[in-house]
């Protein structure tokens, strides 16, 4: 599965990518933010990432910024199932391309990816010393579920707190969305 959005191209990530992939990821500040990746984070940490099986239903993409040129690794977003069933939204964007809204861009199309699936809810959670992807999530919609835990960073090596948040794609949620996105 591809997407586009405006600015990017959404795709599986594929074992030549591994040098940019691992060069993209290798910085402390997104790592300790990510649940799985390792710190230091490596080329070997990149092919194997790459070469881990894929869910065959819910999509994981490298995001890659449109250029003339060839396209620029910006960061990566998927869905993925957790163990208790809910799926769940992450995404991470390498630091030079912070701030110019390429996370909310490429998670908003996973969001109607995950709609088009007929997917009824996600899940989604950010470490509390990483504000900025809390905010992401809330302009795509996703609600605080009240509930703050510990959730493991491979790249802290500990566990550190993470609020809980949620986004209902049922058929009410989505009309209600899109009305007041018209107003």
């Amino acid at each position: 599965m591809f997407t586009r959005t405006a600015r990017l191209l959404l795709r599986p990530g594929w074992a030549e990518d591994a040098p940019a992939l691992a060069a993209a990821i290798a910085d402390e500040r997104i790592v300790r933010n990510l649940a799985t990746a390792p710190w230091p984070y490596r080329l070997r940490d990149a092919e194997a990432f790459l070469a881990q099986p894929r869910d065959p239903v819910l999509p994981s993409f490298l995001a890659f910024e449109r250029t003339d040129g060839d396209p620029l690794l910006v960061g990566s977003c998927g869905l993925g199932r957790r163990p208790s069933g809910a799926v769940e939204l992450g995404y991470w964007i390498a630091r030079a391309f912070w701030g110019r809204g390429f996370a909310t861009e490429a998670s908003a199309a996973l969001v109607d990816i995950a709609r088009t699936l007929r997917v009824p809810r996600l899940q989604a959670s950010y470490f509390l010393d990483n504000p900025a992807s809390g905010r992401v999530l809330e302009k795509l919609g996703f609600e605080p579920l009240g509930i703050t835990a510990p959730r493991m960073s491979c790249g802290r090596g500990t566990e550190a707190p993470a609020k809980m948040l949620a986004l209902d794609l049922t058929c009410a949620a989505a009309t209600q969305d899109k009305e007041s996105l018209a107003a």
